[in-house]
């Protein structure tokens, strides 16, 4: 997406994310090797460690937006960045239980570049490592053993609680005709912005801070990550797949009403009424007949959303949401310096390459 945007700082914004993934790995690593075979295998392959026959790889494993966010609020609160690393190591381990079920959920046969889990290693491996990430989110923050490591875990257990919420209302929206935009963005904010609005604050609650502070810096994170999400449901349906991933067209293939689908549906005129037509006709078709579309008739569906506008509403709703993640940090007094990196992450989650 290519908004009318901030110029980001793309040294401070590579150094932050390397700093994040430096610190954290080797803690998420070492969380992993707890696993019983093969599940710390497993593990190892979805983060990209290994290939799938279990030999050393640099493959991608991600951009680390969420340590990044973990550490710099450990440093929002006075702390050490090293403070928040155990709540980095915490939400990347939920952040990839949720994408081990999603892959599984969606039928996604590839993530970064790479077969899925599920693909490589079946459904009962998914869903078991999945699990097992979970636990070892909460026993990373529980070994501390202090009052604040206590309040970590419960803000990390709420974020989990909305993010499966997220998933579930977005099964359901597959398959309903008619989705409000309202709950299109609730959805969101469950499945995408209660994780980064843990992420950002749960190094501060580390930390030492108060619950003033975490809160609004969960809101910073929540209004981030509706930004995140709407420009990754631009990727979903317009993305290129060498950047992305995935297949062209995925969220369409998925049947997912995401926020281009949904604004499009509800902007009324020509293009809105034929897209709902052909949308609801799809609802009551298999997965199967929708597998063997063409590329043209996803191509058509998706002419179709950015004519009714879709396209261009959501791109206005990541620069709204954006702005307010931004206009937050005024409400909290924190360093200087982590303020403008705060920002100028925020500026590269809503302009990334698209």
């Amino acid at each position: 997406m290519n908004p009318a945007s901030p110029a980001i700082d793309t040294e401070s914004v590579t150094a932050l994310l390397e700093r994040g993934r430096t610190l954290a790995t080797p803690v998420l690593r070492a969380a992993v090797d707890r696993l019983a075979p093969p599940m710390d295998t497993v593990a190892a392959y979805h983060f990209g460690w290994i290939d799938a026959a279990g030999r050393p790889t640099t493959g991608d494993s991600g951009k680390a937006v969420r340590p990044a966010l973990a550490l710099l609020s450990a440093e929002a609160a006075g702390a050490a960045p090293e403070v928040g690393i155990p709540g980095a190591v915490a939400v990347e381990l939920v952040h990839n239980f949720s994408l081990l079920h999603d892959d599984l959920m969606d039928g996604d046969e590839q993530r970064r570049h790479r077969d899925t889990v599920w693909k490589v290693h079946g459904p009962a491996q998914a869903i078991l490592v999945g699990d097992a990430l979970f636990a070892l989110a909460n026993e990373i923050l529980l070994e501390l053993g202090t009052v604040d490591a206590g309040r970590a875990t419960r803000r990390l257990t709420q974020a989990s609680r909305k993010l499966i919420d997220g998933q579930a209302q977005d099964i359901s929206y597959e398959h309903r005709e008619r989705v409000t935009v309202e709950e299109c963005l609730e959805m969101e904010g469950n499945k995408t912005g209660a994780l980064l609005a843990c992420a950002v604050s749960i190094g501060a609650v580390l930390g030492g801070a108060d619950d003033r502070t975490a809160d609004v810096l969960e809101k910073y994170g929540y209004h981030l990550g509706l930004a995140f999400q709407a420009v990754d449901d631009l990727l979903g349906i317009w993305g290129d797949p060498d950047a992305t991933g995935k297949r062209p067209w995925s969220d369409l293939r998925q049947r997912k009403k995401s926020l281009p689908v949904v604004a499009a549906l509800a902007a009324g005129g020509q293009a809105s009424e034929r897209l709902a037509e052909i949308l609801a006709a799809d609802a009551k078709k298999s997965e199967t007949e929708i597998a063997d579309f063409t590329e043209e008739e996803f191509a058509s569906r998706a002419a179709l959303i950015e004519e009714a506008g879709g396209r261009e509403w959501t791109s206005q709703e990541a620069r709204r949401q954006h702005a307010t993640a931004v206009a937050a940090l005024e409400e909290i007094d924190i360093p200087e310096k982590v303020r403008a990196q705060l920002v100028a992450l925020a500026d590269f989650v809503v302009v990334r390459e698209r």
